[in-house]
């Protein structure tokens, strides 16, 4: 164990499931709800203030996907390193440190390194909180737990809604310090209650764990699957704040239902895992996504908006559990090689979404369209499903 982890009191939470539990949401919560969504609604803010050109503001959302990618692919030697306790800490505080540093609008440089550090510090997280905790919860409620972990993403999605557009009446250096210290809570509460981490050389197998055709499939239609959330993402607030004339204040209203459909997601989509099964879940979402995504392309009444926005910020923590069930179920049933099939969906879903990320702010750049935006996305989850039925389909 690190040496930071003898020297705090978390030893004797150590049997608690419940507490280390809630450690893992509030890292979901701060490296993805806070870190990532907070910029969604700020988006508009951040152009109309000037601090940055409507293209330069879109490639900093951007620059937070590729930080997400660095750090999925860099928390399995990290932790090996160092960790996965120790890493789960220093992610949490580096997010939080960069909610201060974003009060200061020295450069883009500046920007850019912060918001891929803050998107790194998410991938880190997103990585490790999960495979962390649920060893030390009981078998038959690590569902429940999962559905706990990832629902962080909603919380801090619905707060993003809720609390920025308030804290923007104080001004963009109020509401990016406002948010700093919410994160700054959320890690000294969750900084005492994580679990002891797991030995390196657990780490270092599962690294080198194969992976069935079967799963490289899910790994692909899941990397699409991140391509078509990108437009709800990084533009929806500005689509209806700018695109369709409504105003921040509507935007912010439509984020609320996006975070309230991503609080729900998890529990939803187990469910509906529970009772129809993993394979024929994952095909469901990605039907049920594509039609919600595409949708914005062709109306923009506000029922539509509505239930689009919902439905896609139900599927952002949502698709989540499906795929580490999807994957459980298919690759060998060990650990190692559990823990191996997941970081490698992990990093594919934040390759696709760095990738989408910058390609569609290149599209927008360049035209200006939303509508195609979203016509892009429902497209990749069309192709997501494509390639799922291919994979299983058995070979002549």
């Amino acid at each position: 164990m690190a040496p930071l982890d003898i020297a705090m009191p978390s030893q004797a939470l150590n049997l608690n499931p419940a507490r280390a539990t809630l450690s893992a949401l509030c890292a979901s919560l701060v490296g993805i709800g806070l870190a990532r969504f907070a910029y969604t609604p700020l988006l508009p803010a951040l152009i109309g203030a000037g601090w940055f050109a409507p293209s330069a503001a879109a490639y900093l959302g951007a620059a937070n996907l590729a930080g997400y990618l660095a750090g999925a692919l860099l928390a399995p030697a990290l932790a090996a390193r160092m960790g996965a306790v120790r890493m789960l800490r220093l992610m949490m505080a580096l997010a939080t440190l960069a909610f201060f540093a974003c009060a200061a609008p020295l450069s883009f440089a500046w920007y850019f390194v912060w918001r891929f550090a803050a998107g790194a510090a998410g991938g880190v997280l997103m990585a490790l909180a999960a495979p962390t905790v649920l060893p030390h919860v009981p078998l038959e409620r690590r569902g429940v737990a999962g559905g706990v972990i990832f629902t962080g993403v909603g919380l801090g999605i619905a707060a993003s809604g809720t609390l920025v557009p308030w804290l923007l009446g104080w001004g963009l250096v109020q509401t990016w310090c406002g948010l700093g210290v919410i994160a700054l809570v959320l890690t000294l509460f969750a900084w005492g209650g994580w679990p002891g981490a797991a030995p390196p050389r657990a780490a270092r197998a599962a690294a080198t764990a194969p992976g069935s055709r079967a799963v490289q499939a899910v790994y692909v239609a899941y990397a699409l699957n991140a391509l078509g959330l990108v437009p709800h993402m990084i533009f929806l607030v500005d689509f209806v704040a700018r695109g369709l004339g409504q105003g921040l204040a509507a935007g912010g209203r439509y984020w609320i239902v996006f975070g309230v459909g991503a609080m729900l997601g998890p529990v939803l989509t187990g469910a509906l895992a529970d009772r129809i099964g993993f394979p024929a879940a994952v095909r469901v979402a990605f039907v049920v996504q594509a039609g919600a995504i595409g949708v914005l392309a062709l109306v923009t009444s506000p029922v539509w908006l509505v239930l689009s926005s919902a439905v896609v910020g139900a599927f952002v923590p949502g698709i989540v559990p499906l795929v580490l069930g999807r994957v459980t179920e298919l690759v060998a049933p060990t650990e190692a090689a559990r823990t191996a099939a997941w970081s490698r969906a992990t990093a594919a879903f934040a390759l696709g979404q760095a990738a989408a990320g910058y390609g569609m702010s290149f599209v927008y750049t360049r035209t200006g369209d939303y509508a195609a935006l979203f016509a892009l996305g429902a497209a990749a989850l069309v192709l997501a499903l494509a390639i799922d039925l291919t994979a299983t389909r058995p070979r002549a």
